[in-house]
């Protein structure tokens, strides 16, 4: 099991639209992510979140010939903290990720880790917050979870 997690921007968007951000925190001893998650994210990030610099130029370069920044950077980081897990929603993203034989889940892997470890008692609720919010995800995609869950 991951204690470290590194997150890309959408995660932090879409636990923030939701309100529960803090699962992050909850689940993982570190959360890290990089300065360019954090200039995509426009907000404030809070304090126990922490930002670090890619020092692997090299590896960041290459990873932006195919991502965008903070995808990129929140993969880069990787290989400076390699026993994290990074979070990517982008299907392009996982897909450089398992090239690299790199650790991730997406955000809904981080709701159904939360139930897992007790931390929430069910994600349909969570899913009916998302979808108040202008954030699209599929019927078939949400029975999918819910039975992923045990709660179908």
């Amino acid at each position: 099991m991951h204690s470290v997690v590194i997150a890309d921007t959408s995660c932090f968007i879409l636990l923030t639209k939701i309100n529960e951000i803090d699962l992050l925190r909850r689940i993982y001893s570190s959360v890290y992510t990089t300065p360019d998650v954090a200039s995509e994210f426009r907000y404030d990030l809070p304090e126990w979140i922490i930002i670090r610099e890619v020092k692997d130029k090299n590896a960041l370069f290459t990873l932006q010939a195919e991502l965008d920044p903070g995808e990129a950077s929140a993969i880069a980081l990787t290989f400076e903290l390699p026993d994290a897990i990074v979070v990517l929603d982008d299907w392009g993203a996982r897909k450089v990720a398992a090239r690299f034989n790199i650790a991730f889940t997406g955000t809904f892997g981080i709701i159904i880790k939360a139930k897992q470890n007790g931390i929430i008692p069910l994600v349909k609720p969570i899913f009916d917050k998302i979808k108040q919010t202008n954030f699209r995800i599929s019927e078939e995609l949400v029975t999918e979870i819910l039975t992923e869950a045990n709660e179908l």
